[in-house]
């Protein structure tokens, strides 16, 4: 009763349940601001202004007492992510109090970077390890945590998102 997908920008597995993920592609256009020759670039930009609307929807919601970081270091790789995606940790990935919240990954043309990203809601890893290959199902306890955000919350990520993204705009 699963669909399987096959993103062509790589990465390990990604559960999609509907109501607990919210996707999103953003299409860097390669004469716009947020591109870069650095192929990290947009992410890095794209990854800043995800912070920022992460920051601006949970400041709303709960006060301003979380850590929101983006990733700007070399890809940190498990044992697990490459089998699960967000078990690792990827440039312009956004984290929250330590965790994972916003996992993102590229496709390249000579006219646009494609960034998709999503963050959950919910999330069990159990669901999605239950649907692996027997022989090479994870430990969950050995996977690296992953935040959530209830979904009126991740509501208030994409408004911010929409809002900055459109005043930097040329």
């Amino acid at each position: 009763g699963i669909d399987l997908v096959r993103r062509r920008s790589g990465g390990g597995a990604v559960l999609l349940v509907p109501g607990e993920v919210t996707w999103i592609d953003v299409i860097v256009p390669t004469a716009t601001v947020g591109w870069s020759s650095d192929i990290h670039g947009p992410m890095r930009w794209l990854g800043g202004h995800l912070a920022a609307a992460v920051g601006s929807a949970i400041g709303a919601t709960a006060g301003p007492t979380h850590q929101i970081e983006v990733h700007e270091g070399p890809m940190l790789v498990t044992s697990w992510s490459p089998l699960i995606c967000f078990d690792g940790l990827g440039v312009g990935e956004v984290v929250l109090d330590g965790r994972k919240l916003v996992g993102m990954s590229q496709r390249r043309t000579r006219h646009a970077a494609r960034l998709q990203c999503c963050w959950y809601s919910a999330h069990d890893p159990a669901q999605l390890v239950a649907l692996l290959d027997q022989n090479r199902r994870p430990p969950i306890a050995e996977l690296a945590p992953v935040a959530a955000v209830p979904a009126e919350t991740a509501a208030h990520i994409v408004d911010a998102l929409t809002d900055r993204l459109k005043s930097n705009e040329r």
